[in-house]
């Protein structure tokens, strides 16, 4: 009984090593801190808003093992949908070599998404970043959001409607990491 306990002690105290020196999958930008309000380089410029749309520079960590593409996505869970939220970015098939997308990743051109990525239709009807812009009155999160995907191609999901392609991405995460803007209008 005392070999066994000290085996498992021993054992647990490894584990406990192991994932401790484990570094996390972690999302950053340089535009965007958490908990603290986007600037309006960010901000949609239309329905009322006049912001300059452009998409926030992204970076993340290395991602676990078996990662084949990356899909990155905003959304802000806080709109007057009914609960459903709204879709503000979308891009999937991201090559799993890729660390980071610049600012302005976004645009409707694609000409700034790395090779093989592609934007799927937002809520606004762009296939392109379509920046906060919230009705009057108190602020909403704005939730940035990186998947490591364990299939290289999301397929069928990729020309389909944003709940099934966040159904598909989520089946197929092996992990995510996010940062929560926030963005007010009075």
């Amino acid at each position: 009984m005392k070999r066994s306990l000290s085996s498992f002690f021993a054992l647990a105290a490894f584990a406990a090593a192991d994932a401790g020196g484990a570094q996390a999958f972690e999302l950053k930008s340089p535009d965007i801190a958490e908990g603290k309000t986007i600037d309006m380089k960010h901000v949609y410029d239309s329905f009322g808003c006049t912001g300059g749309n452009l998409s926030p520079e992204l970076s993340w960590s290395e991602p676990p093992a078996g990662t084949k593409s990356f899909a990155v996505l905003a959304h802000d869970p806080d709109a007057p949908t009914g609960g459903a939220g709204f879709w503000h970015w979308l891009v999937v098939d991201i090559p799993p070599d890729v660390r980071s997308l610049k600012q302005d990743a976004g645009a409707a051109s694609g000409k700034n998404l790395p090779a093989g990525a592609h934007q799927l239709e937002n809520d606004f009807g762009d296939k392109s970043y379509g920046g906060p812009c919230p009705p009057p009155g108190k602020p909403h999160r704005y939730v940035f959001t990186v998947y490591a995907l364990k299939v290289d191609k999301l397929g069928d999901a990729a020309h389909g409607r944003t709940a099934i392609a966040g159904f598909t991405i989520n089946a197929n995460a092996l992990a995510k990491a996010s940062i929560t803007g926030l963005f007010g209008r009075k």
